[in-house]
């Protein structure tokens, strides 16, 4: 479980610099350049990922906190699927979803931790899904804060990009349940 918490301080760590250290980002922006600013920020969250990766797993014979009732792999499927929506709405320019939410891609990831809590309790998912639900509720309420100072709006183009964002979701959620998320995580969401 410890090599899942460096990384999860390391990653989110990282990923936090915009809720907790705004001027601070700005500063080392400014001395570091654009281009090692942004390979330093990869490289650590690179390193964070990995250490996630590799210590989740030994977490999977952990005690467990709760157990989930069946049903809720439903609710979970249902709510992946909006991740998935959300996060491809993030990057399929003028959606509305993405004129009405803001941060899609933030808010995928709550949706996402939030799926994995209701169908996992074990102590290790709980720390791990826990922690990227803390961090996305955090990271959306301080970019909508930066956006409501600065004024930021976010142009919808018509309901034919929302379609496309939701088509190309729903194939992309479908892959990686079936044959994806199994080979990657040794979990099949479909049992």
């Amino acid at each position: 479980m410890a090599v899942m918490i460096v990384g999860l301080v390391l990653f989110l760590g990282v990923h936090s610099v915009r809720i907790f250290a705004e001027d601070a980002r700005t500063s080392l922006l400014a001395k570091l350049g654009e281009a090692r600013w942004k390979g330093l920020y990869s490289l650590a969250s690179l390193a964070g990922l990995a250490l996630v990766s590799t210590g989740y797993p030994a977490t999977r014979d952990g005690s467990v906190l709760y157990a989930p009732p069946t049903f809720t792999r439903h609710l979970a499927w249902l709510l992946t699927l909006v991740s998935f929506v959300l996060v491809t709405a993030a990057y399929v320019p003028g959606t509305k979803i993405k004129a009405a939410v803001k941060h899609p891609m933030v808010a995928s990831v709550t949706v996402w931790a939030l799926a994995h809590l209701v169908v996992n309790g074990r102590t290790g998912d709980v720390v791990l899904f826990g922690s990227f639900l803390v961090w996305a509720i955090l990271s959306f309420r301080a970019g909508r804060r930066r956006d409501r100072a600065a004024g930021t709006t976010y142009p919808a183009m018509g309901v034919s990009r929302d379609l496309v964002a939701i088509a190309i979701a729903a194939g992309a959620w479908f892959v990686f349940a079936k044959w994806l998320h199994l080979r990657l995580v040794g979990v099949y969401p479909f049992m």
